[in-house]
């Protein structure tokens, strides 16, 4: 198959590049907005087509959560509008969807894993853009599955894990909310989970991926500093009250990844064993 990815230079597109070569059976575009601009119609149409592309993974997004705020109409361009592009484009061809997405689509009050078909309820504008995006990307594409994923970490771009190994360095003592529970997931899981949705076949649908277990942030934190070797900084619990933000997090996000093994048969690892293989790979760096 032709597929295109967008969004190649992110944490999660990186993560997929390394596993093209062990996958030679299909022929990648590798892209990001400098190859092409997925918020102009005409433009994707145009490669899509002159590609003869077959399969989409659209690793591309707004995801500056507090920036987003006060950016309404450039995170709905590219989290709305662009999947709606994507979707249309490849439903010209017959083919698929890969839309990532997000737990910022639920508003956190649940005290349970959530389920890919639980009521949404997103209560900050990336939320809302990102579950818009869904919705265009399941109208336009008959073969769109869309994957929610939470706390994204890998050895690539800027996130919590590399954040806490270089502030643990600078600092005696960090504050870390410790009343906002989810679960962290490793890029190279999820790229590994794409890669075996479709080469085993996509089937359309909402799915959730992240690795297992539930944590606080405060709890990564200490992981992070333990796996890293750092013993310098005092990590001290803060409620969200003490750490105010332009966006609205949710309380409660872990993401109940069932249907996905189900569908897939795919065994997902413990968020500390990911975790420890990245903090490794990032130490040999």
């Amino acid at each position: 198959m032709n597929i295109l990815i967008t969004g190649c230079n992110g944490q999660l597109g990186n993560e997929l590049q390394l596993l093209e070569a062990g996958n030679p059976q299909h022929t990648y575009f590798n892209t990001d907005v400098d190859e092409l601009d997925i918020t102009d119609r005409e433009m994707i149409n145009a490669f899509v087509e002159h590609n003869q592309i077959d399969g989409i993974v659209n690793c591309a997004a707004y995801t500056a959560v507090d920036k987003a705020e006060a950016d309404e109409e450039r995170a709905r361009q590219l989290n709305t509008v662009a999947p709606g592009f994507l979707a249309a484009a490849i439903e010209q061809r017959q083919g698929w969807l890969v839309q990532i997405s997000t737990d910022y689509v639920f508003n956190g009050t649940n005290h349970t894993p959530y389920t890919p078909g639980e009521p949404t309820c997103p209560n900050s504008v990336y939320g809302r853009t990102k579950l818009a995006g869904e919705v265009q990307a399941m109208t336009a594409c008959r073969r769109t599955m869309v994957i929610r994923t939470a706390w994204l970490y890998s050895k690539f771009g800027s996130n919590f894990v590399k954040t806490m190994i270089r502030l643990g360095k600078e600092r005696t003592e960090l504050g870390v909310i410790f009343d906002q529970i989810g679960t962290p997931t490793y890029g190279r899981d999820l790229a590994v989970a794409i890669m075996t949705a479709i080469n085993k076949g996509i089937v359309p649908g909402i799915y959730h991926f992240s690795n297992e277990g539930a944590i606080s942030w405060y709890d990564f934190a200490k992981a992070i500093h333990r796996l890293a070797g750092i013993r310098s900084c005092h990590v001290r619990p803060l409620h969200t009250a003490e750490y105010p933000t332009p966006a609205a997090r949710p309380h409660y996000s872990v993401l109940d990844k069932t249907k996905f093994k189900q569908t897939y048969g795919l065994e997902i690892p413990y968020w500390e064993e990911s975790l420890a293989e990245c903090i490794r790979l990032l130490s040999e760096e």
